[in-house]
């Protein structure tokens, strides 16, 4: 058969102009997502929700594993002792990859570069909460407070994501409050409970049952807009705070050096997913919205957080050695 220069020419442009296939061979055994904080948290609730659909999707186990400890760091070091090869990955958020890289002085990585975006899953807002029986009821009965005498607000830690909205908090209403730190979110609540402190910042999920119960009071979200399933409760812009908004995102990292074509299948997967009525559902149930972005615009958003939450962790002398 003979070839003319000008078809193989064309043939070879239009092969190098084809988008590379997305790895169809992956994955063909299970994938293990690591979640680098505690069981039932907006964390692990999110990778539940996103490892069940990929799990169905790619007819292979999701496994969901909780590494707890560190701030995240235990997690995050789990998942770069694995292969790079997108089997392993982190369950994100900026707690993790955007704070601690200014928080801690002695990582033995980076968070913000040794690890590659894949895809976000959500945004999810914290929540202010306090007792049933605390004396304020809306975040202007806070200010007030705060005005006239010492209110304690308690966190997950020194740097942690509360911690930070409370500074955060503090600095927009111009009123004074005592930062008490906890070994972890739980503890953070229980003595919240046990009227020790008088209120907390934390993630949705964490609360979310206690809230529709009864047991905590919710006084408002950190997003500019309310939250889905819990659209009763006010934002912090809405008591006067406007440029209050923070509205942290969760997803998906695995190791620098993973092939891109198995990033973009991930990717691929996770965001088909994500347009799933049911899974939109699931995700406001949490108060948690669907984010979906390319590798390339998760690694915009990420860089963009290094640089703000750094800011802030400076900002509030925070430091872990």
């Amino acid at each position: 058969m003979r070839y003319f220069p000008w078809a193989i020419a064309l043939l070879l442009s239009a092969t190098l102009a084809a988008p590379a296939a997305a790895a169809p061979d992956f994955p063909t055994k299970p994938v293990r997502i690591i979640v680098p904080q505690a069981p039932g948290g907006a964390s692990d609730t999110l990778a539940r929700i996103i490892g069940q659909q990929l799990g169905e999707k790619w007819k292979q186990t999701v496994v969901i594993e909780n590494r707890a400890g560190a701030g995240g760091n235990l997690g995050m070091e789990a998942v770069l002792a694995a292969p790079a090869d997108g089997y392993t990955l982190l369950m994100s958020y900026v707690g993790t990859q955007a704070i601690n890289g200014a928080l801690y002085k002695q990582l033995s990585f980076d968070p913000g570069t040794d690890f590659t975006p894949v895809a976000t899953l959500a945004t999810l807002p914290f929540v202010l909460i306090t007792r049933p029986d605390a004396p304020f009821k809306t975040v202007g009965d806070l200010v007030q407070a705060a005005r006239k005498g010492n209110i304690t607000y308690g966190s997950a830690g020194n740097g942690s994501v509360n911690h930070l909205l409370g500074e955060m908090f503090s600095s927009a209403a111009q009123v004074p409050m005592q930062h008490v730190p906890y070994r972890g979110a739980a503890a953070a609540l229980q003595d919240l409970l046990g009227g020790r402190i008088d209120v907390v910042f934390t993630s949705l999920p964490s609360v979310a049952g206690s809230i529709k119960s009864g047991a905590v009071r919710p006084l408002a979200v950190t997003s500019a807009r309310r939250a889905g399933s819990f659209a009763d409760i006010p934002t912090i812009a809405e008591a006067g705070f406007k440029s209050f908004d923070v509205n942290p995102w969760f997803g998906l990292m695995a190791p620098k050096d993973t092939p891109a074509d198995r990033i973009a299948r991930i990717n691929q997967d996770v965001n088909a997913a994500l347009r799933d009525p049911k899974v939109a559902e699931h995700f406001a149930a949490q108060g948690a919205e669907p984010y979906i972005t390319s590798p390339q615009e998760f690694t915009q958003v990420l860089n963009a957080d290094v640089k703000r939450w750094g800011e802030v962790v400076r900002a509030s002398g925070a430091q872990v050695d």
